[in-house]
Parts: structure tokens; C-alpha cells; sequence
């Protein structure tokens, strides 16, 4: 959701999508993401989809630290990224009793995940916002799966980087917030508030995959000038 959201705000193409995604340095990586248009409701949107083959591979931290280290991206996109899964990595080991660096991402290691945190990165750096503004994030009850069993919602993690964020409740059941996206958006140093005094350049809907019963799983991204 969150690199659809980007990538239309950014106005990028399929083929610069590719660009980008090659910039990985990892061949099954490139031209992974392909956006596409979508309607929940009748309402017109952006997502994307994401091919890769599938891995068990698990990576701890320093693992893809190296992955991002040895890409091409620009240096800005690398520190970006990094932050964001020593941040998730912090908040795991919290969690788990551990340190940092004994911690082994499951999910999260996957290397869907890697390219969608770190084409994420790669997007805002080319968006290079002064201000990043959030609404109070969605939380909901329920129950999530991982690779630690049925657990429920919001997970661990996630409410462990939740300390400061403003929350809202989700009329839906399930995961609405996951930790990746959340270490994301505080890496991205995203200001947790109400819409800012802005004159609005351009306007998007972006969805994720998941089917909420009567709730859109969706994000609403504004670009403009203060």
C-alpha cells in the first residue's frame, strides 16, 4: 500500500518501476513490482503486485543490512532503509528477550519484504517531502498467523513500536497495522496528526490486498506545498 501510494505521487511508470527495482542488485528482484490500477467499491485506486519466487530463507539483521549496503540504490534510500529494520529488529528483540542482533526475521526476512521497505524508501527519496504527515493509525482486534502461531491483533511488535503513535479503532477484524510498515513509517519520520495548512497538488488512493468486510483496506496520500 505504502509503495503504491508513493510511486503514484511520484508519478512513476511501470519501466522506471523496473529501473528501480534493479537497482536491488538482486536479478529475481528486478521487475518484481507491477503496479496496477484497482476499485474497491467502485472507487478507483493504485496497488501493485509483487512476483518473486518462493524462499524459505530467514535473514537477521546484519544479513540484510548487507543486502542493502551492496545495492545501487542512493546512499539516502540505503540509510532509510536501514533504519527501518534496525527499528523493527529493536522492537523484535524487545519482544523476544534478545538482542538486536540475534534476532532472526521470518516473514520479514523474505525478500518481498526487503524490496517492499526498501522501494518504499527509494520512492520518498525521490518524492524528498519536507513534511511527512499521518493520520492516527487503524488498529483493530482479532486474530493475526505468523511463524510464531495464531496471535492476536495488533502483534507484539507492533505494539511495542506503537509508544507515542496516535491510534484510532478499524471497523474490520485482523491486522490493519503490521510491524514493518509501522518501523517504516517512523523511519520515514512520518508526523502523527491532522491534515496540515497545504495547498494540494495531487491526490491518490492506494490499496493493499487484503479483503476487509465492510471496511476498504486502503490509504488516502495528498501531495502539496505549505
Amino acid at each position: 500500500m505504502m509503495l503504491s501510494g508513493l510511486a503514484g505521487l511520484a508519478e512513476i511508470t511501470q519501466a522506471e518501476m523496473d529501473m528501480l527495482t534493479g537497482e536491488m542488485g538482486i536479478p529475481a528482484l528486478k521487475g518484481a513490482v507491477r503496479l496496477d490500477p484497482r476499485s474497491v467499491n467502485g472507487v478507483s485506486g493504485l496497488g501493485c503486485h509483487i512476483t518473486l519466487p518462493h524462499e524459505h530463507e530467514h535473514r537477521n539483521f546484519a544479513a540484510i543490512e548487507k543486502i542493502i549496503t551492496a545495492s545501487d540504490m542512493p546512499e539516502a534510500a540505503k540509510v532509510l532503509s536501514i533504519k527501518a529494520f534496525s527499528l523493527l529488529a529493536q522492537a523484535e528483540a524487545a519482544v523476544h528477550g534478545m538482542a538486536p542482533d540475534q534476532v532472526t526475521f521470518h516473514e520479514v526476512g523474505a525478500l518481498d519484504s526487503i524490496l517492499d521497505t526498501c522501494m518504499a524508501c527509494r520512492l520518498f527519496t525521490l518524492l524528498e517531502p519536507e513534511h511527512f504527515i499521518c493520520s492516527p493509525l487503524p488498529l483493530a482486534d482479532g486474530v493475526i498467523f505468523c511463524a510464531h502461531g495464531h496471535m492476536p491483533s495488533p502483534a507484539p511488535a507492533v505494539l511495542r513500536l506503537l509508544e507515542g503513535v496516535p491510534v484510532r479503532g478499524f471497523a474490520g477484524e485482523g491486522e490493519t497495522v503490521t510491524p514493518t510498515a509501522l518501523s517504516l513509517l517512523k523511519a520515514l519520520g512520518a508526523v502523527f496528526g491532522p491534515w496540515p495548512e497545504m495547498t494540494v497538488k495531487k491526490t491518490l488512493i492506494s490499496y493493499g490486498s487484503k479483503v476487509f468486510v465492510n471496511a476498504p483496506n486502503g490509504a488516502v496520500w495528498a501531495l502539496g506545498e505549505g
